[in-house]
């Protein structure tokens, strides 16, 4: 075992189809990416100028826009390197790093959409008790105990990942470094790090799930006894948008990582993976855009403020 030499870089193999068919998937999810960006930071700028905005459920889509946006400019990139030269190197570090920059945002907004569903709980079930409840602080507090989790939780198998050995085929056959395709390279025990796995997602996917399920039960229920069909109306708007941008995300992560991947081929595994990585950060900022009269204003009197200018 003394002669096997180390991998310390990977190759990422990308898409292998037609050249014409990779530049325009390169073009592709080089628009995508820009109007990520653009589309996120819009959000961010408008909230934080915005005195109307200055609100819990506003505070907290400006967090997911961050977390998009980490998550899109961590993954894009790379990819379009891979897309222009037929597949890309990566040194072992900055794999190791990749993957840790993917999973604590997703982790973090797993944690995110939970504190947002109990937001949208307080304000629709207990209203009277709202701005006692959610005051500019406590929702500081939420956000930043959210970041820690995220990025606390996926530290501890990335350091274990990091410390596996590989002595084998450095070839992945995927658009990034991820979980599950640097353990089949590995030619170390990884019974233990799918144990982890499992066990922490309990408290990372499980438990999130769960508490929004509760919480938008009980904020369906009190919407029903609103009397005027109006109210009701009213009420369900203000949550509709987390609940589309919940069931997108949460749909994504159960399909790659909870749904057995056996049968699935590796071109099936890649589109699924972009789902979450690249179009699920274009999305979140179009539907509240769309679906929120408050941001469609915003953005009505921007516009008409920068035509005036």
């Amino acid at each position: 075992t003394d002669n096997i030499t180390a991998v310390t870089e990977f190759f990422l193999l990308g898409f292998q189809s037609s050249q014409c068919l990779k530049s325009s998937l390169l073009c592709l999810f080089l628009v995508i990416y820009c109007v990520t960006l653009c589309g996120n930071l819009l959000i961010i700028t408008l909230v934080s100028t915005n005195k109307t905005l200055h609100t819990p459920m506003y505070y907290f889509l400006t967090q997911l826009s961050i977390s998009d946006i980490l998550v899109s400019t961590n993954i894009v990139p790379n990819l379009l390197h891979i897309l222009r030269y037929n597949g890309g190197t990566i040194h072992f570090i900055d794999c190791i790093t990749q993957l840790y920059f993917l999973c604590g945002p997703v982790v973090f907004e797993c944690f995110l959409l939970t504190v947002m569903s109990y937001d949208r709980y307080v304000a629709i079930c207990n209203p009277l008790h709202y701005s006692t409840v959610m005051t500019s602080t406590y929702c500081v507090k939420l956000s930043i105990t959210c970041w820690l989790f995220g990025f606390s939780t996926v530290l501890i198998y990335v350091v274990k990942i990091g410390k596996l050995f590989f002595c084998g085929p450095n070839i992945i056959d995927h658009l990034f470094c991820d979980i599950v395709p640097l353990l089949e390279l590995s030619c170390s025990n990884t019974s233990i790090i799918h144990l982890e796995m499992a066990v922490l997602s309990i408290p990372l996917v499980f438990f999130p799930v769960t508490i929004i399920v509760v919480s938008y039960t009980c904020i369906v229920s009190a919407i029903l006894r609103i009397p005027s069909s109006i109210g009701r109306h009213k009420a369900f708007s203000t949550c509709s948008s987390h609940l589309i941008v919940v069931s997108i995300f949460f749909w994504t992560m159960f399909s790659v990582y909870v749904v057995p991947a056996k049968g699935q081929s590796p071109t099936v595994n890649k589109i699924l993976s972009l789902l979450y990585t690249v179009f699920t950060p274009l999305v979140n900022p179009i539907i509240y855009a769309l679906r929120n009269k408050d941001i469609s204003k915003s953005i009505r009197e921007t516009l008409h403020k920068c035509m005036v200018y």
